[in-house]
């Protein structure tokens, strides 16, 4: 991928904590504190100022009690979310549930939860108190095995919760208190170790010591131990002594304060060192801390010199500035997988705050939110440009890694008169955002809003209406999706609105699908690919086409149905596009199957899944694994089919519907698991279904596509792994036994025709010509794996 690194695919169950970049220092009676009361209370709200180590004393408590919740440890970020309307579908995002139904967030969040010991922590809850609140309550009574970590400004206020007030870090005692020998205040107090820790991590010589010892504890008393406060000065040592900042920093107190700086409270500690911190900066760096305060949870230098230059900062100057606040720790580097060729930054939420109160001031902020959201929909349209092509998975990456900011700027445009048309465009140009990701609701949500605004010219509406209907149908909201498409029928039947004519057809073909009528399915279909090559849009020729695949495969016209997906994966192939082609290769496989290529099935099915793992495209697995249970079925790998059919149960309660948008194949889903559990008998289905369902995700991809060997096989250490499939090998075994064909077949309950495909595949894998090259070769293998075995004792 050229920009970013694609998404890591989610656990199925998992601890989902971000990495510590930094050390934890001291709290351990709070940590103890917390958990005690994790251990009889279901709600347990952290609560304390800005920069108190909240969400860190959160983190940490997480981290050490995850193994008392087998089904998740999850984290909530919420400083960034400023719509409580989506609260409910941002946990549903963190907990990576891709529910594509139509029912009502919060009944998929309870049913996801309902069964699991899991721990909820949602982080920054004071500005969604009220919403937080409601939605923790609901939690806890439909999922008793719950337990909620909250941490904000104040309490939920809730039946049942718990709350702890988290201190600043204990301090040394003040001079002349006595405590015992002068090395030993500084060694038993947290705040001295942080300011040390940190300090050394600025200037690695620095060291405590008898000289400056004085200094670093007055320094943190004036801090009042606020974690925050001693990060951010402590950074100040690059250009000062601890004695040089002592001295600045009491200056600075009896400023605010005319006196002594004894009687500052804690809140005006923080903000006089965030005031100092503002002080220090240059008047550019200034102007682009406040102006980066508009971006919500991140943002890359491009969209820095895009949205933040102009009006006193030149755009060159841009990567400059944002060097020099990543010096003064007011801009934090992103922690981003190393394939990723772009760096992300991001403001802490209390300095975000302050620049964007210091924004307000200026009278500046409306006009940066403007040219905010004005980036955000140059980025939405090009991504839409770019969905068929080689950058199409770069660009999807990059929408991921920006949803919050793309997010705020579709509210502002709901938030500004005359500006809901441009959400009506922006939101239209995201589709393969919201379907290929975790959004394809609050895409709909966006959509259905815009449309309702009754904004925007024809060729932009009757656009919305036909991906809106795309939504609607992968949700089965099937009379929502039909009404659309019946208003952009008439659209497009308007002068000049032709090509919205293609995905009416295309979208209506997808219902008729879902209610049966194959042969009415095949017109719309044929249709919407013979609009869409006139209109030459190769994205509606390729979803035509994959539509037109699984269409002919189903009625049994299966040499139309391999037609069709080789002309989809060529048309990929010549625009160098994978999420289409990926698609293709599961339609296809399934064509392929159908007439009796069983290996050739499994090879496109395998490469689907590869290619839709990587974009953490859950909705294409499950259908990659529907297809390679089918196929081990009926090739008579029945404890196979069954432990997939285990990972699909997992996989589609985290979608939230089977085979959505595919629901004509679930007729294959019910042959399979009829056919296996007649072979495996009732007791053994269950139990392999059920060792599938609690595969973690990299454990269910790995069996899926066969990459690790099966347990108790034997292999030599200096053994090369096989490049055969588990059954491939099992058939070069029979092979190798001298066994006919036909033999093979009876042996493995298979059609003698899926030996022979199978015995084509072994030879063209291993380059051999003759069914005597495959029986030395096993030969071999058998011997070395035998010959590197342990004897027994």
């Amino acid at each position: 991928m050229d920009e970013v690194a694609s998404a890591a695919p989610k656990r199925w169950q998992a601890t989902d904590l971000p990495p510590e970049v930094t050390s934890f220092v001291g709290r351990r009676h709070e940590m103890a504190e917390v958990k005690r009361l994790l251990s009889g209370a279901r709600v347990v709200t952290l609560t304390g100022p800005g920069g108190v180590g909240k969400t860190r004393l959160a983190l940490r408590v997480a981290a050490d009690v995850q193994r008392a919740f087998p089904d998740g440890v999850w984290l909530v970020e919420l400083a960034g979310l400023e719509n409580p309307e989506l609260l409910t579908d941002s946990v549903n995002e963190a907990l990576a549930i891709r529910d594509v139904s139509h029912r009502p967030p919060v009944e998929v969040l309870i049913d996801h939860l309902r069964e699991k010991r899991a721990l909820l922590i949602l982080d920054n809850c004071e500005h969604l108190l009220r919403a937080c609140a409601v939605l923790a309550g609901t939690l806890v009574r439909a999922a008793p095995s719950l337990r909620i970590l909250a941490t904000g400004r104040q309490a939920l206020g809730i039946s049942g919760e718990q709350t702890l007030v988290v201190p600043t870090l204990p301090l040394p005692p003040p001079p002349g208190s006595g405590g015992g020998p002068p090395a030993e205040p500084a060694a038993r107090s947290e705040a001295v170790r942080l300011f040390t820790e940190r300090a050394t991590a600025v200037l690695p010589d620095f060291a405590l010591t008898e000289a400056n010892r004085s200094a670093v504890e007055e320094i943190c008393r004036r801090l009042d131990g606020i974690p925050l406060a001693i990060e951010l000065a402590v950074v100040r040592l690059r250009a000062l002594s601890p004695e040089e900042l002592l001295a600045r920093l009491d200056n600075r107190f009896r400023l605010l304060t005319g006196g002594s700086p004894a009687t500052l409270p804690r809140q005006q500690t923080l903000r006089a060192l965030i005031d100092w911190s503002y002080a220090l900066c240059t008047e550019k760096e200034r102007l682009l801390w406040e102006r980066v305060s508009v971006f919500t949870d991140g943002l890359d230098l491009e969209a820095a010199e895009a949205v933040c230059s102009g009006d006193g900062i030149d755009r060159q100057e841009v990567v400059h500035l944002v060097i020099g606040l990543v010096g003064k720790s007011i801009l934090i580097r992103e922690d981003l997988p190393s394939t990723s060729a772009v760096t992300r930054y991001r403001l802490l939420e209390t300095i975000r705050q302050y620049g964007r109160e210091r924004l307000v001031a200026s009278g500046q902020e409306n006009a940066l939110q403007r040219l905010h959201r004005d980036h955000y929909r140059r980025l939405a349209a090009e991504a839409y440009a770019e969905r068929f092509g080689p950058r199409q998975v770069s660009w999807l990456g990059r929408l991921n890694l920006d949803h919050a900011n793309l997010r705020t700027a579709l509210e502002y445009c709901f938030g500004e008169a005359g500006e809901t048309s441009a959400a009506l465009v922006m939101a239209t140009d995201l589709l393969y955002h919201w379907t290929t990701s975790h959004y394809l609701r609050e895409g709909r949500h966006w959509l259905d809003l815009s449309l309702l605004c009754g904004t925007g010219s024809d060729e932009v509406r009757g656009r919305a209406l036909w991906s809106n209907s795309w939504l609607a149908v992968i949700q089965a909201d099937i009379v929502s999706a039909t009404t659309m498409l019946e208003e952009a029928r008439k659209l497009g039947g308007r002068p000049g609105q032709e090509p919205i004519l293609a995905y009416v057809a295309l979208y209506s073909g997808m219902i008729a699908m879902f209610r049966g009528d194959v042969d009415l399915a095949i017109s719309l279909y044929e249709e919407a690919v013979t609009r869409h090559r006139a209109d030459d849009d190769p994205a509606g020729q390729a979803l035509a086409l994959v539509r037109l695949c699984l269409a002919y495969s189903f009625r049994g016209d299966w040499p139309s149905a391999v037609s069709a997906g080789e002309k989809c994966i060529a048309l990929c192939d010549a625009h160098e596009e994978g999420w289409h082609r990926a698609y293709a290769m599961m339609a296809l496989g399934v064509g392929v199957w159908c007439q009796g290529d069983a290996p050739r099935a499994t090879e496109l099915e395998k490469e689907s899944l590869r290619f839709n793992r990587s974009l953490d495209d859950l909705l294409g697995v499950g259908v990659n694994v529907e297809v390679l249970a089918w196929i081990a079925a009926a090739d008579g790998d029945h404890r196979r089919a069954a432990r997939l059919l285990g990972v699909l149960e997992t996989a589609w309660q985290v979608i939230g519907a089977p085979l959505s948008g595919y629901g004509h194949l679930t007729r294959y889903h019910d042959e399979c698991e009829e056919r296996t559990r007649e072979a495996l008998g009732k007791q053994a289905f269950d139990t392999l279904v059920r060792q599938g369902s609690k595969m973690r995700c990299d454990e269910a991809f790995a069996f899926a596509l066969e990459e690790e060997a099966p347990r108790g096989e034997p292999s030599g250490e200096a053994e090369e792994p096989s490049p055969l499939t588990r059954r491939e090998t099992e058939i070069a075994k029979l092979v190798a036994q001298g066994l006919s064909n036909k033999e093979i077949a009876a042996s493995l309950t298979i059609a003698q025709r899926t030996a022979e495909g199978h015995i084509e595949h072994i030879m063209t894998k291993l380059g051999f010509h003759s069914r005597a090259q495959i029986a030395v070769w096993t030969g071999e293998r058998i011997r070395n794996a035998s010959g590197n075995r342990t004897p027994d004792a």
